[in-house]
């Protein structure tokens, strides 16, 4: 998150907000639409800017994750945050055309798109409760989300420390954990999920029909979608996740 942003989401928190609260009142399933479900819309959405833009919930809790972090020297930068069920058709159908138009089958080039992609409809950013973090402190490198940057000697060591002791405290928690026997979306330590919403977003979720969304939108390749491919989706890309975001 840039400083300009930062002030505008710590504005929105004011003075006195405790962080207890966002973890004591349950959400109800039953309050999401379709439509915020599948990022086509959400009221409780804040932001003016690709970055900026997310959960008013998260919004908070990002803006006091910031301050502690700001206090050992880590300047948390949002690189991606909500995004909107046709800026995800995009790039999906993007890749969909680039991969079959280099040779590879319908269903080859699908199971490439998701070993890091959502399929538009599917994705936890359409909630606004998930956003990609680098360390703005830290040196640049040209592709940020990578996961070589976080480990050994790359330059979000740091952070990625920082946030594995400090970022749940906060209701933050890693998705795509680095977990060997955990299948679907591939280890992304850069992705983290506001959990108090996102839980519960998560269980009202599960309770739409993928197949039938992604044909009435009209997915680019929803054809190959079949029933056997939506089942095993559902089981490892939607919800082979941190388990703590599953309760």
């Amino acid at each position: 998150m840039n400083r300009k942003d930062f002030i505008k989401t710590a504005a929105i928190v004011g003075t006195g907000i405790s962080l207890l609260p966002a973890f004591s009142l349950a959400i109800p399933q039953d309050q999401f639409t379709r439509d915020q479900l599948i990022g086509k819309g959400n009221p409780d959405i804040t932001g003016d800017s690709y970055t900026s833009t997310m959960h008013i919930a998260t919004a908070k809790a990002l803006a006091q994750m910031s301050v502690a972090a700001q206090a050992e020297g880590i300047e948390i930068e949002v690189v991606s945050a909500y995004r909107s069920f046709d800026r995800q058709k995009q790039i999906f159908e993007g890749k969909y055309k680039r991969f079959t138009g280099q040779g590879l089958s319908p269903m080859e080039a699908i199971e490439k798109i998701i070993a890091y992609s959502t399929i538009p409809g599917t994705s936890r950013h359409h909630w606004g409760t998930d956003l990609d973090l680098i360390d703005a402190n830290a040196p640049r490198p040209e592709s940020v989300l990578q996961e070589r940057h976080y480990h050994g000697k790359g330059p979000f060591c740091k952070f990625k420390e920082w946030m594995d002791k400090h970022s749940e405290s906060f209701g933050f928690f890693e998705v795509y954990t680095n977990n060997a026997n955990r299948k679907g979306f591939a280890y992304e330590p850069w992705h983290f999920s506001y959990a108090p919403v996102a839980k519960p977003m998560l269980q009202a979720y599960k309770k739409l029909d993928v197949k039938s969304i992604l044909a009435a939108e009209s997915i680019l390749g929803h054809e190959h979608f079949t029933d056997e491919f939506i089942t095993k989706y559902r089981k490892e890309n939607i919800l082979d996740i941190n388990p703590q975001l599953l309760l």
